[in-house]
């Protein structure tokens, strides 16, 4: 048996056929001339009552051309150009805690550095004794 692939509508399409419902034609009427099925129908007149006609939109990726999108990215690149406070105090602190990082590496270093290697069991401690 053949796999069939779900139809793809366009918004033009979608729209006609919502303002054909709304016009008063019957969602069976409408869905026999277009072939289209009913449950479809009645998602589109719902979408089409909740955001108007930009709601029709084909699912998926938006084009590149498409206003809506174009123009929040285009907004938030001139808020990362502009400099966000954010970005700049989150940057400040993560250079003060590599600050912190290089200063503990190095302390670690030298104290590994002046520990007297352990010569093995029974052998004086790798620090001098407090005892005097």
């Amino acid at each position: 048996m053949p796999n069939k692939s779900p139809r793809k509508f366009d918004r033009e399409f979608k729209l006609e056929a919502v303002r054909r419902l709304l016009a008063g034609e019957t969602v069976r009427a409408l869905s026999d001339e277009l072939t289209v099925l009913r449950k479809d129908l009645y998602s589109w007149r719902k979408l089409f009552r909740a955001g108007g006609a930009e709601a029709l939109r084909p699912l998926g990726r938006p084009r590149k051309d498409d206003g809506v999108l174009t123009a929040k990215v285009k907004k938030r690149a001139r808020e990362v150009a502009a400099g966000d406070p954010r970005i700049a105090e989150l940057e400040r602190k993560v250079g003060q805690q590599q600050i912190e990082l290089d200063f503990f590496r190095q302390a670690l270093r030298r104290v590994r550095e002046a520990r007297r290697p352990n010569a093995g069991p029974g052998a004086t401690g790798s620090t001098r004794s407090s005892k005097r």
